[in-house]
């Protein structure tokens, strides 16, 4: 029955189907786009400085070093073959303190992103990565939003949406364990199998009445994470704190800047956050996936925002950025789907 409820919960929220169905209206204008530019892989132009334009097989390394440093957390890049000794004397060298972050250096949806707390956590999970991976400090906010901005060309830059994130926090009342309470829920039911995989035993706790617990400290859709549209907060205050902050991010015109932050007022004013990466021609914009909104609001606003990138890119292109040939792309596209498996491995 648990089965059942699951599945027919999906099958009237749209925000669980298929992306071949959620993108289905993109599909015939992307063929047009491709039509106007004769490019199947015009976007690489969207961000002339990120890999591919951020759409695919672009490292989050090399995108944190056109931010400015005071931008987002300590970060350093670790190879596949460097041993936990030269791990830990990197950690401590740029002063990253556990709990931190590890997570791979080209990313994919939320995949084989860890809180690590000690350094057997931490030597777990290299003798599974075979991938790079990055070692970051942990944000010190607790509220993240994705911010989707967006620079036309000759235009001051705009901010098209905002979408809050509500972690898997539970509370407990003293009578439950972690897993009734899971039950309680359907969203987070829906991560019980990958949940029962991390915390194994730890399900099995009864919290104290009150207490909290937040499973998933890190804002992925198809990790439990809520996401609720929140574009009321954009304010002009905001827009022109980020049009400053972005203009010092070299060759960064469109996408989703996912951030941490202490709250909207500092946000506004530029202050007391830090960007978690951003996320270039892949970008989707997330605020559509709130419950409230209904598949129409979903298409308009990706149609929007596919439109957004294909003005950047042709402009971009003008102005002496490159479109991938067919036979980069496709080597490129064939790069990432060997990588994805690599990921899923782990």
């Amino acid at each position: 029955m648990t089965k059942l409820n699951l599945f027919l919960h999906k099958l009237v929220h749209w925000e669980y189907w298929p992306y071949q169905i959620v993108y289905f209206p993109v599909y015939f204008q992307y063929l047009y786009y491709v039509i106007r530019t004769r490019s199947f892989f015009y976007f690489n132009a969207s961000n002339p400085t990120i890999k591919n334009g951020g759409f695919f097989m672009e490292s989050k390394k090399e995108i944190y070093d056109l931010i400015p440093p005071e931008y987002y957390p300590k970060t350093i890049l670790i190879q596949p073959n460097d041993d936990l000794e030269t791990i830990l004397q990197r950690i401590n060298s740029e002063n990253i303190q556990f709990p931190l972050i590890a997570k791979p250096d080209i990313g994919l949806r939320g995949t084989a992103v860890k809180k690590i707390h000690n350094t057997k956590e931490l030597a777990a999970y290299f003798s599974k990565a075979n991938f790079n991976v990055l070692i970051q400090s942990l944000i010190p906010y607790e509220n993240e939003i994705g911010l989707f901005y967006v620079k036309l060309p000759n235009q001051p830059g705009k901010i098209t949406g905002i979408v809050a994130k509500e972690f898997m926090i539970l509370t407990g009342n003293g009578k439950n364990t972690i897993r009734e309470l899971l039950h309680q829920d359907k969203r987070y039911l829906l991560q019980l199998e990958v949940l029962e995989e991390e915390y194994k035993d730890k399900l099995n706790i009864i919290l104290n009445e009150g207490e909290t617990i937040n499973l998933v400290p890190y804002g992925n859709h198809c990790r439990g994470t809520k996401f609720v549209d929140a574009s009321h907060e954009i304010t002009p205050e905001m827009i022109k704190s980020f049009n400053t902050i972005c203009s010092q991010i070299n060759g960064f015109h469109f996408g989703r800047m996912d951030i941490m932050y202490q709250s909207y007022e500092d946000l506004a004013k530029g202050k007391n956050f830090q960007i978690v990466e951003i996320n270039g021609a892949i970008s989707e914009p997330t605020h559509m996936y709130d419950p409230k909104h209904i598949l129409w609001f979903g298409w308009k606003e990706l149609t929007r925002h596919f439109h957004y990138m294909y003005v950047i890119s042709k402009h971009n292109r003008k102005n002496g950025a490159n479109y991938l040939t067919f036979k980069e792309g496709v080597r490129e596209f064939k790069k990432h789907h060997k990588y994805y498996d690599t990921i899923l491995e782990f």
